[in-house]
């Protein structure tokens, strides 16, 4: 049983247990979140199509932290004027883990 939800532009194929990276949001570890914006729902053997999503469907995820993304250089430069630039970033993700995925 899966179900592909839409969460900050993207499309996710999530599973009940499933571990799952999405945007950073301010939600404290051990709530609960709501997807409610499902694309697609399958248990095995029939498969529902949203146009564009399901109506009822949601999946529930629990949070369990917030994780930081690899480092990204960005290095400016222009040539023959002395000027280099360095600095990095990070990404702050939140980590979740599906519990339910209704219909």
């Amino acid at each position: 049983m899966y179900a592909i939800i839409q969460d900050g532009g993207r499309q996710y194929k999530v599973s009940e247990g499933q571990e799952l990276t999405i945007d950073y949001r301010d939600v404290p570890s051990g709530e609960s979140i709501s997807f409610d914006s499902v694309v697609a729902y399958s248990d095995g053997s029939n498969l529902r199509l949203g146009e564009p999503t399901l109506s009822g469907a949601s999946v529930t995820a629990k949070v369990l932290g917030v994780a930081q993304g690899p480092k990204l250089v960005i290095q400016k430069f222009r040539r023959r004027k002395t000027m280099r630039r360095r600095t990095g970033h990070r990404q702050l993700f939140t980590m979740v883990k599906i519990d339910k995925i209704g219909v």
